[in-house]
């Protein structure tokens, strides 16, 4: 590249910069379409970390779904969008140091480690439910799934229970609002 071909190319790059720098963000654009929070659940809105995934077994015990320290993030959008991401904390390395080269047991097990999906959610405060409107999940059968959850909103304390799985486990989150 000579001389004159790097100065055009940067004089178009600061023109570029200059011309993004007056659109205003995107997300204010979206936020003055979007409805009242207290249309999609004001109290759940914020920032989410998780306190315990666990599985009620049909005898009344509990046990841990995710290891002893599962981490956790959920975000429930003023505009009605959402993300749910839980991980074992204990998740082991891919021996070879690339995800596109493990073995097939590291695969499964990076696969069971973690909980993750996002889309659109609502609530129904009448029936304390919470509808989760799934465009794509880190299990593949969720990805256009509709489901809703019975939850219970203490403080800043929030957990739900999943439907039963085929063995009558049922799968419980609890999180708590991050501050």
């Amino acid at each position: 590249m000579n001389r004159r071909t790097r100065k055009i190319a940067v004089a178009w790059g600061v023109l570029l910069f200059a011309f993004l720098m007056t659109i205003p963000p995107l997300e204010l654009v979206a936020q003055a379409a979007m409805p009242p929070a207290a249309v999609m659940g004001s109290s759940l809105v914020g920032i989410w970390t998780l306190t315990a995934a666990d599985n009620l077994l049909p005898d009344g015990t509990r046990v841990h779904a995710y290891g002893e320290d599962p981490r956790g993030i959920l975000v429930f959008g003023a505009d009605g969008r959402y993300t749910v991401q839980i991980f074992r904390s204990d998740r082991a390395k891919f021996s070879s140091g690339d995800k596109a080269h493990g073995t097939p047991e590291e695969y499964r097990n990076a696969t069971v480690a973690i909980s993750c999906h996002f889309g659109r959610y609502s609530v129904d405060p009448a029936k304390g439910t919470i509808t989760f409107h799934i465009e794509r999940a880190s299990f593949p059968n969720w990805d256009g799934a509709t489901q809703t959850r019975p939850f219970t909103l203490e403080g800043d304390d929030l957990s739900w229970r999943v439907p039963a799985t085929p063995d009558g486990s049922v799968p419980i989150s609890a999180w708590r609002r991050a501050r």
